[in-house]
């Protein structure tokens, strides 16, 4: 991972934790105490080991910025995630998705907030996560009274996928060009196989202890983007085909004014 983060994108992550830090922590002792839980150090067999060297003023406090510098490019990405520091390079849509789904999914938001500082600790349950705030998104708008689909909320991501995309009438049939009903078809396949990574290469429903479990990262990272990209499609194109009402919503703020 280290490998795939450039020594310039590691300086512009190093402003923003930096910045993020004195906003959160304010004082230099608090600032000492989150970087030391980042900290690990060897003392024993015959080679000292410290992941990162903390650098001191002269007065003894923290010398932030230069300790920043000191830390390797997997462990800041690790500090930007935890702070809730976005990072394009490696997620380019969390941005977009992260501001449009805070407002209309709550539920969903939250759970994605949580999947998405997971995602270098436990990779494994990162993917998990995002799935199940795919499926909140999906079941939110198959709520809407115009949309003549039998709920179920048991349904698994891919039923609700296949749902959604009839409602929307981009189901593959035999009507549609052959390039719409392709992506139609992968839309399906790529919710089906995020399904299965949460379902089989997860802890989510358990298992044994020689069956895969994902504990790499990069893959968490590509499941991620998968995600983001389906559901920021599938919320615009909700948003399009049924636009809220707003004459409704204007009619009930006027009568929150009203003394009786």
């Amino acid at each position: 991972m280290n490998n795939l983060i450039s020594p310039a994108y590691q300086m512009q992550l190093i402003e923003k934790i930096e910045k993020e830090i004195w906003a959160k922590f304010s004082s230099p002792i608090n600032i000492r105490f989150y970087i030391d839980k980042w900290y690990v150090s060897d003392n024993g067999g015959y080679n000292y080991y410290e992941n990162f060297n903390i650098a001191e003023k002269e007065n003894g406090d923290i010398n932030l910025t230069k300790t920043l510098h000191n830390i390797d490019g997997e462990t800041l990405l690790k500090i930007a995630i935890d702070l809730g520091i976005e990072t394009p390079n490696f997620i380019p849509s969390i941005p977009i998705f992260r501001n449009d789904i805070k407002s209309s999914y709550e539920t969903a938001s939250l759970t994605f907030e949580t999947a998405f500082r997971q995602i270098e600790e436990h990779p494994d349950i990162a993917i998990g996560l995002a799935n199940s705030s795919l499926e909140s998104i999906l079941k939110e708008i198959l709520k809407n009274e115009s949309i003549s689909i039998k709920q179920n909320t048991n349904k698994t991501l891919y039923e609700l996928t296949t749902d959604i995309l009839k409602a929307f009438q981009l189901y593959p049939n035999s009507e549609m060009p052959v390039e719409i009903k392709t992506i139609g078809s992968s839309l399906i396949s790529v919710a089906q196989s995020i399904e299965k990574l949460r379902s089989g290469k997860t802890n989510f429903h358990g298992k044994a202890p020689d069956e895969y479990i994902i504990n790499d990262s990069l893959y968490t990272y590509f499941a991620f983007n998968s995600i983001v990209t389906i559901g920021l499609f599938l919320d615009a194109y909700y948003k399009k085909k049924f636009p809220e009402d707003n004459s409704t919503k204007q009619e009930e703020t006027e009568n929150d004014d009203l003394p009786f």
